[in-house]
């Protein structure tokens, strides 16, 4: 489904570059749902980033579905099967929530077919299909319709930057549920979440542990989540896994 073979990425700062993600070499397997975990400032949103085309890389190479898509832009990875859902979601001045789901269905749909969207993501749909996309809104419903945009798009690879971020505590437990439903899809979509979570971690099929942009860990929800729940990944539990990596 997704390899990143060699990927780097470095940004310019006051004082001089800086290496974000270093030499990052990376499998995923179809169907999976997967979280990226580990300290702040390690590089996990960046590396997200890297995947759907909002920033390029600076070395390597990323093969999506057999396909090099290094030199793609993010519209191309989208129309490849790539979606992506930011921490902090746009709001759409003017734009209802029906044009956004058709949008990005990339295709005429129905009422009844967007409803069915918003129905799948816990929001009754005649309450927000006419609804504008804008500040109105409160934070968990912009999640909630931002998941049923992908839903819509039936991409391949859906990715989550820290979902969980700005959303209340029953916003949290219904972004819980709508994971473990799109978990049991049949169409061998893949879920990748950028998250510190404990209750997102605990629904994974694979965990991947990321620090100073390198890959410390990496394995089952069994294998890992025993070595870093309830630590907030501290220095200490970062250093063990590096001297182990």
């Amino acid at each position: 489904m997704l390899d990143l073979n060699h990927i780097s990425f470095k940004a310019e700062s006051d004082n001089g570059e800086i290496q974000i993600i270093n030499d990052i070499s990376l499998h995923l397997d179809p169907g999976k749902f997967i979280v990226i975990t580990g300290p702040n400032g390690g590089g996990k949103s960046t590396l997200a980033k890297l995947i759907a085309g909002i920033e390029p890389i600076t070395a390597g190479q990323i093969v999506f579905d057999g396909r090099d898509i290094t030199d793609m832009s993010i519209t191309d990875r989208a129309k490849c099967g790539i979606g992506f859902a930011f921490q902090q979601p746009v709001r759409f001045k003017g734009l209802t929530v029906f044009d956004l789901l058709r949008i990005a269905a990339g295709k005429t749909i129905s009422v009844s077919e967007a409803c069915g969207y918003l129905s799948e993501v816990g929001l009754c749909a005649k309450d927000y299909i006419k609804r504008e996309v804008n500040a109105s809104l409160s934070g968990g419903e912009l999640k909630r319709i931002e998941i049923a945009t992908i839903l819509a798009r039936d991409v391949k690879l859906a990715i989550f930057d820290e979902p969980e971020a700005g959303i209340d505590l029953w916003s949290f437990q219904n972004l819980i549920r709508i994971f473990e439903k799109m978990q049991q899809n049949e169409n061998g979509r893949s879920i990748l979440v950028i998250s510190h979570q404990e209750r997102i971690l605990n629904i994974a099929d694979e965990i991947i542990v990321l620090s100073e942009g390198k890959i410390l860990r990496q394995g089952t929800r069994d294998e890992i989540l025993p070595d870093i729940i309830g630590t907030k990944y501290a220095s200490d539990v970062c250093r063990k896994l590096s001297e182990e990596a």
